[in-house]
Formats: structure tokens, C-alpha cells, sequence
């Protein structure tokens, strides 16, 4: 069954039946008690006239509603509608996840949308119940909770690492949302909560990236692992339990990541599956980039994505039944880096391994066999202007192609089109992977629109069935 759904009927039987499903998808919130939750909560169902939903933790946040202690639903995955509606709202709320408006304030954020400020707050809250500030905000005190109960860092650096832009605020924050102090939330937080590691500097951050539904962590690896470009990326250790590295160049500093492969989560005894996560660690030499950085790996993961919609789609298909059966909850990985997905796609793993040896940026402190940065777009444009890697690095770093989260997906196919030597099977990937398309279509194959709108995850389900091969 779909997770997309608008009927509020619908929606209570979700929340009646402890639907993991839902989680993300939409929020419920208890008039008599003053709580939001996410569908799944454990806790006695409320009566149908007690409930309100909402269709984000901001917007029951911002009708003075607090986060349940039980279900903690600012912890859930985000909601896939984000990754696939290419209008105005999905735009901003995938910008708004990469930190933008943290960094750059509400005009920032309508700059890059090409909208006024003014526009943009009046259709976000005309449909989500709330406004660009208040949906900052509302990601902002997830990743403050997560870090206080789930990490030993100190309080002062988890609210700058969250993105707050003092103390003062943090804890006004922490309050209105969770009923309690940072302290409190650290000292009540559930025992076995913590993972491994001090989440100190020196030993990075450990964090749980959720997915909902199941998760074929083995496909998503074997594709990085055979794209692994030497010196920015690294794969190691046996298929099962692989441990997936790289570099990050983020807005304030760089990162080296670690994000581990997990076996599959089982199935209830109901049949359905409650999700899971991945681990990861994270070496950030300013804190503040934290968000950012975990957004890029769940894009790259594609750990956003609602795999019950996917698969019911494709899964009515006969050509594709077997394969989605053979493989639930396959993956379309993206990228953590779009322009560095767009060269890579333009010139193979060979040439992008000699671009980061001749023009990466050498990291202050090299890890194992991460040594480097690869290199920004100016930086190849000047030095390597012709041809068809300098044509696409030049419109990337002057920005006649935009590839950030909030780009126009469209007008960013027709950009690259318009380059010379960039062909259509190349934006296809681009389009997929940096820009996060669930339903690009590549030249050359029948994909039929009964499959629309995740084209993109049938294509992987005939790369991984050896129907269609990688380049």
C-alpha cells in the first residue's frame, strides 16, 4: 500500500494500527495532552475526536503541540514526497534540509528558489502549516535531541554543531519542543540509547541514519564500491559488513565520513518491515556542518525514500514482479556531492582519480587512504578549460548549471544538454544521482510511464538483475 495519503480517516487508521509505515509521512498530535507523535507510537490511541494531523514536525510544533518522549518522532526518515515533487515547496524543504536557511537566512533561501521572500513563507505555510524559519528550526532541535542523548558531546558544542545560533536559544528551543532542559534530556534518554563512541572531536560522532521499510544495503555498497574513486572514497572490509569512507567538502569546513553496512532488518510477525538504520561516524573540522553533512549521506543512501510506494508500483509490473520480489526496498543512490557527481559522470572513475591527484585539494589530515578533496569546479575550469570537462566545469562554476538541492531539475537537464560533448545518457545520470531524480529515465531503455514516477529505482532494479549495465 502507498504511503501517500491525504484522507484524515486514512490517517487515523495508520495511527490505530501502529503503521510504521506512515512514519515521517505525517505527524498526529493529542489535543487533550498536548503531544505529537508518529504513527507508530506505542502509546494507548487516542480518540478520533482528540486528533489532529500535520504534515510536519514544525507545524505541530508551531500549534503548541511537544515531541512525545515515548516515540520521539522528530527521529524518524524524512518524508520521500520532499525527494519527488519538483515544485517550489519540494525544492525548499530539500534546501532547507541541506541547512540553507542556518546559513543564509529566508533570503537566501528565495534567492535560490527565485522567488521573494514573502512567496516563499506564504506557500510553505499555506501548505505545511508552517514557514521556512519555524521548519529550520524544527531540524535544528531533532539534531540537538539526537546528539544529547545519543553522544558524550558537551551541550555548548551540541547547540552550535545543531545549528543554533547560541546557547540561549538552544535551550529556549529544547524547551518549547521536549518540556525539558538539554541535561534532563541526556539523563532521561533511553538506556542502550548511546552508540558507541564518546562523540568527541578526536573520535568523530557516531550517528544512526534511519530508513523506513527495508533496505538492500548490499546493492547500495557494490555500486559505491565500484565507483570508488581512489584518494576521496574508500570501501573495505567483507560484503555484509563493509565500511563505506570519504571526503566532504561542506560550507564551513571538510569531513571525512564512515558510514557501516547492516543486514537487512527482519519482518514482524504482521508481515511488514519497521525499518532500520545505518551507523555512521562523522570527522568535521567545524562543527557546524553536522547537518549538512548528515543530509548529504542520506541523499547519497537514499535513506529518505518510501520503498511500500516503490515497490507496490513497480511490483505491479510482470517484467519488474520478480526482480522487486527478488530485492524489496532497493535503493537509487544519489550523491554527496553533485558537482562532483556531474564530472565523475562526464569523465569515468580513470580520469576523475588522475583529476583528484593533479588538482584535489590535499587534506591537512590524511586518513587511511583518504588524502584528499575533490576538486571544486572553478578550480578545473582554469585549469583545464577545453573540451567537453571544461565546458561543464565552467557552467558549474559560474552557475549556468545548478545542481544544489533546490535547482530546477528541468532547467538543469536543458543546461547540460545545451554543453558541448555532454551527452543524454549523462544528464540522465546527473539528473538521477546529484539531483536526486526518483524518476529519470536513461536513452536507450523502454521504461514505460505505468512506472512513473520511480523510473529511476526500475533502473536499478535492472542494473542489479544484469539487464543494464553500469558505464
Amino acid at each position: 500500500m502507498s504511503t501517500q495519503v491525504t484522507d484524515e480517516d486514512t490517517r487515523y487508521e495508520a495511527v490505530r494500527s501502529r503503521d510504521a509505515r506512515f512514519d515521517g509521512v505525517f505527524f498526529f498530535a493529542v489535543e487533550t495532552t498536548g503531544i505529537y507523535c508518529r504513527p507508530s507510537c506505542p502509546a494507548v490511541t487516542p480518540k478520533r475526536a482528540n486528533v489532529r494531523f500535520f504534515a510536519t514536525a514544525a507545524a505541530a510544533q508551531g500549534s503548541g503541540f511537544r515531541a512525545c518522549r515515548r516515540c520521539r518522532p522528530d527521529a524518524v526518515p524524512g518524508s520521500a514526497e520532499w525527494d519527488v515533487r519538483a515544485d517550489v515547496v519540494g525544492r525548499a524543504m530539500r534546501l532547507i534540509a541541506d541547512g540553507v536557511v542556518d546559513r543564509e537566512g529566508v533570503a537566501g533561501l528565495a534567492a535560490r528558489l527565485g522567488y521573494s521572500a514573502r512567496q516563499v513563507q506564504r506557500q510553505l505555510t499555506a501548505e505545511l502549516g508552517a514557514g521556512p524559519v519555524a521548519l529550520a528550526r524544527a531540524r535544528r532541535a531533532h539534531t540537538a535531541r539526537l546528539l544529547v542523548q545519543t553522544t558524550e558531546l558537551p551541550i555548548t558544542e551540541i547547540a552550535f554543531a545543531s545549528g543554533f545560533a547560541s546557547v540561549r536559544q538552544f535551550n529556549d528551543t529544547i524547551r518549547a519542543i521536549y518540556a525539558s532542559t538539554p541535561s534532563r534530556l541526556r539523563a532521561t534518554a533511553p538506556r542502550g540509547g548511546r552508540t558507541r563512541g564518546t562523540g568527541t572531536p578526536g573520535a568523530g560522532i557516531p550517528l544512526r541514519l534511519a530508513h523506513r521499510g527495508p533496505y538492500q544495503a548490499g546493492f547500495v555498497f557494490d555500486r559505491l564500491a565500484h565507483e570508488a574513486v581512489p584518494g576521496i572514497e574508500e570501501v573495505s572490509g567483507p560484503p555484509g559488513a563493509r565500511t563505506y569512507r570519504r571526503t566532504l567538502r561542506l560550507p564551513y569546513g571538510t569531513g571525512i565520513v564512515a558510514v557501516g553496512e547492516r543486514p537487512g532488518t527482519a519482518r514482524t510477525a504482521a508481515g511488514a518491515h519497521p525499518g532500520g538504520w545505518l551507523d555512521a561516524r562523522l570527522h568535521l573540522t567545524d562543527p557546524r556542518d553536522l547537518t549538512t553533512a548528515v543530509q548529504r549521506l542520506r541523499r547519497l543512501f537514499d535513506l529518505d525514500a518510501d520503498p511500500y510506494a516503490v515497490d507496490e508500483r513497480l511490483g505491479a509490473d510482470p517484467r519488474l514482479a520478480p526482480l522487486v520480489a527478488a530485492r524489496p526496498g532497493l535503493r537509487s543512490p544519489g550523491a554527496a556531492d553533485p558537482e562532483e557527481l556531474a564530472v565523475r559522470a562526464l569523465t569515468g572513475p580513470v580520469e576523475a582519480e588522475r583529476l583528484v591527484r593533479r588538482y584535489g585539494k590535499a587534506l591537512d589530515a590524511p586518513c587511511g587512504g583518504l588524502t584528499h578533496l575533490f576538486p571544486e569546479p572553478a578550480v578545473l575550469a582554469e585549469a583545464e578549460p577545453g573540451g567537453p570537462l571544461g565546458a561543464l566545469t565552467t557552467a558549474l562554476a559560474d552557475g549556468a548549471v545548478r545542481l544544489d538541492p533546490g535547482a530546477d531539475r528541468d532547467a538543469a537537464q536543458d543546461a547540460l544538454l545545451a554543453l558541448p560533448g555532454v551527452d543524454a545518457r549523462t544528464v540522465a545520470e546527473i539528473r538521477a544521482r546529484a539531483l536526486g531524480d526518483p524518476d529519470a529515465a536513461p536513452p536507450g531503455l523502454d521504461l514505460p510511464d505505468t512506472w512513473r514516477p520511480w523510473r529511476s529505482y526500475a533502473v536499478n532494479h535492472l542494473r542489479a538483475a544484469g539487464e543494464w549495465e553500469l558505464r
